[in-house]
């Protein structure tokens, strides 16, 4: 990477390819929480630099100090958690000495900037908490200047208000992909759902498309921010994940009434889990499973058929011993299997909505230890900023000629059939091919 790129950029780097890797969740979110400490710590000190120069990086506005900057030189700082080395900017022809209000000088130690990511990140990104905080740590005379606190801390929110009201009449999608986690968020009130909407593009590039805060989950909640979706340009996806939540499904039935529904298949094997003793659960689960082997048939009907099949082989299998959990897979079965209309390289990454659950997960673990974040808008900046970059590396799929084609003639016979035409619906009918 060039040297003439920031510290900042090549961390924020070091992230994405974190996220675009072949590793554990797991241990991809821990290395981001380290790097995201070493990201904030190299922001605010990079902030503190355009305070004191009165100008940012490569700028050539008319000079407020003497002065410019010389590089930088990494300077490794002891944490609780671990040493968090940086790169400390250096500086040349200044009037005077810059010193850091964070570090000092020749400072190597200190608990306020992890006092800084907390307060920020997990009091919903705050102004007035991480002036207390860094008060607490350093005592009211090191405290960050206002300008500097706002620098660091009011960006994401600015930059989630611009994002949310964008236009979406470039998103051009073939998958989308809905689902709701719930916060605290105001006071006195129990916890709230924030609704989430991301897809996969015609080029197959995954995308956050829209985040936004509901009273409930119900029809009229979710109907509205997939109206204001539409409203800014949004087209109709070929199909829509989602889980089993009756609202939410008759709102994508509403608004998008020639997309295909797809119920996520790791909620219902829950659901069907829910309805078997805890010693009989391993072999149902790999029974379930085993019905999402590949078919063997190309995608379309026949492959349909084969899934279909496997079900009722499980529904006679475990007919007698667990008739709720059979009674839970034959409910809307149908939506279970629209995955296997698209192409077949496809199928494993589209037949769930998994895959944002789990950075849902992360979010709710971050703000745990407070229990109600302080408002609405520090709520949804918070969660948009861990969704936004942890969408940064997530996997699309693959587009190829082929697999282009067949999408193409897809949506030809949702939407542009003849009425005479048989389409399938989010009744999930059999689609008849076009003429």
């Amino acid at each position: 990477m060039s040297t003439r790129v920031s510290p900042i950029e090549r961390i924020r780097a070091e992230i994405d390819d974190l996220f675009g890797s072949d590793r554990e969740l797991g241990e991809v979110l821990e290395d981001v929480a380290r790097l995201g400490v070493r990201l904030l710590m190299q922001t605010a000190i990079e902030a503190e630099v355009t305070e004191f120069l009165g100008r940012e990086r490569y700028s050539h506005r008319e000079r407020v100090r003497a002065g410019s900057r010389n590089g930088h030189c990494p300077t490794t700082i002891k944490t609780t958690t671990g040493p968090v080395t940086i790169d400390r900017p250096k500086l040349r022809g200044t009037d005077e000495s810059f010193a850091s209000r964070l570090l000092g000088i020749g400072v190597c130690r200190t608990n306020a900037l992890e006092s800084l990511v907390i307060a920020g990140f997990v009091r919903g990104l705050s102004v007035r908490d991480v002036e207390a905080a860094l008060a607490d740590a350093l005592g009211a005379e090191a405290t960050l200047s206002k300008s500097t606190v706002s620098r660091v801390c009011e960006a994401i929110k600015d930059e989630f208000d611009t994002w949310k009201i964008r236009d979406l009449s470039e998103v051009a999608l073939e998958y989308l992909f809905l689902d709701g986690s719930h916060f605290r968020m105001h006071e006195g009130a129990r916890a709230e759902p924030v609704l989430a909407a991301w897809g996969i593009t015609t080029e197959g590039r995954p995308v956050l498309v829209g985040l936004e805060p509901g009273a409930s989950e119900s029809t009229d909640s979710w109907k509205g921010f997939l109206d204001g979706m539409v409203a800014r340009g949004l087209r109709a996806p070929l199909l829509v994940v989602s889980d089993g939540a009756a609202g939410l499904i008759a709102a994508v039935e509403l608004v998008f009434p020639h997309s295909l529904r797809q119920r996520c298949a790791i909620h219902r094997g829950r659901n069907i889990l829910a309805k078997v003793p805890v010693e009989h659960q391993g072999e149902v689960k790999a029974a379930y499973w085993a019905i999402f082997d590949p078919t063997g048939e190309p995608s379309g009907e026949r492959s349909i058929a084969v899934a279909r099949a496997r079900a009722a082989e499980f529904s006679a299998t475990f007919g007698r011993r667990f008739p709720a959990a059979v009674a839970c897979l034959n409910d809307d079965l149908a939506s279970l299997f629209s995955y296997l209309r698209f192409p077949l390289e496809h199928h494993k990454r589209i037949r769930h909505s998994n895959f944002i659950e789990r950075t849902f997960g992360e979010t709710r673990r971050r703000v745990k230890v407070i229990g109600r974040l302080p408002g609405e808008r520090s709520c949804l900046s918070l969660v948009w900023a861990v969704l936004d970059r942890a969408s940064r590396g997530w996997r699309g799929v693959t587009m190829n000629p082929a697999t282009v084609r067949q999408l193409q003639q897809l949506r030809h016979q949702l939407f542009q059939a003849e009425p005479d035409k048989e389409v399938t619906t989010n009744t999930n009918q059999t689609v008849t091919a076009a003429a």
